[in-house]
């Protein structure tokens, strides 16, 4: 029986330019909806370093910590 591995996280986050670009889009726009993220191929790894959240509605946000990503960038 297989056993689950726990997921590795880099000590540092580099991001991507797509997940820059993706970022970026939504600091200008208030949300992105789950077909808009996957024709962005949003990335998973922004959600799991706190940088997007998941909305109410099911669609995606930036967080404070993703703007400052951006605004460092």
């Amino acid at each position: 029986m297989a056993t689950a591995q726990p997921t590795y996280h880099a000590p540092v986050f580099e991001p991507t330019v797509d997940e820059l670009e993706t970022l970026k889009q939504l600091e200008l726009q208030p949300a992105m909806t789950v077909p808009q993220a996957l024709h962005q191929h949003l990335s998973g790894r922004l959600l799991e370093w706190g940088y997007l959240q998941r909305t109410p509605e099911g669609g995606f946000a930036i967080t404070d910590r993703g703007r400052k990503l951006v605004q460092r960038r």
